[in-house]
């Protein structure tokens, strides 16, 4: 899960899910019951934090599927846009996980001897790296675009509003990585677009840039 962990590692208020992390790795080989526990919980916990930031009413016992319904709504996905169409049949997926969890778990009924022996056999590989990944790109999304969408939420001293030429080497610092984009006879660079099309983003690139000049002056 390493996209995840990056991105965990620079919205650091998101870093007590690490725990769930950790636990799927370790698990995932050896008793996938408890990776597929964690999986489910990770979403949910994801799910819960952006309604309560945004405000929006989670009912007591709520399946993982309404939870992760209701977090796409709170991020500004309206009932009726592919988007949420698609977290629907994720889900979904999310409220299978928990009944297979349930089917192959050590502790959710008394098994025989036999059975627990077998029973993380009853998943294959490809299944299970099915499931671990989609819960990894869902959590992903869900951050970025909570994170990208309300930077003044996590209690940050961020401008509203950056002035594009007043930030030339950030600028010349994604352009070079990113260069520029052709559309027949126009072309943009990379820092343009990210600029006018999602300021929130070019704001935390922007502070993460300044961070890690900070950070390399401090080594010399």
């Amino acid at each position: 899960m390493e996209k995840l962990k990056k991105i965990i590692e620079k919205h650091r208020q998101w870093s007590e899910l690490t725990m769930y992390t950790e636990r799927i790795e370790t698990y995932i080989h050896t008793d996938f019951s408890q990776a597929l526990e964690n999986a489910k919980a990770l979403l949910e916990s994801i799910s819960k934090e952006i309604c309560t930031l945004k405000e929006v009413e989670i009912t007591p016992n709520s399946s993982i599927n309404n939870v992760l319904k209701k977090a796409f709504i709170a991020i500004g996905y309206t009932s009726s846009s592919l988007v949420t169409q698609i977290s629907s049949a994720l889900a979904t997926i999310g409220q299978q996980m928990g009944e297979l969890r349930n089917e192959i778990g050590a502790t959710s009924h008394g098994r025989f001897l036999e059975e627990l022996k077998e029973r993380n056999n009853k998943v294959d590989e490809l299944t299970k790296e099915f499931l671990i990944d989609t819960t990894e790109i869902v959590a992903c999304f869900l951050i970025r675009t909570f994170e990208n969408e309300n930077p003044r939420l996590k209690g940050e001293t961020v401008e509203s509003k950056l002035v594009y030429s007043e930030n030339e080497d950030f600028n010349e610092f994604l352009d070079y990585a990113y260069g520029e984009f052709v559309m027949g006879d126009y072309s943009y660079t990379a820092s343009e677009i990210l600029y006018h099309v999602d300021h929130p983003a070019y704001l935390m690139e922007h502070k993460t840039f300044i961070e890690g000049e900070k950070g390399e002056k401090g080594e010399e």
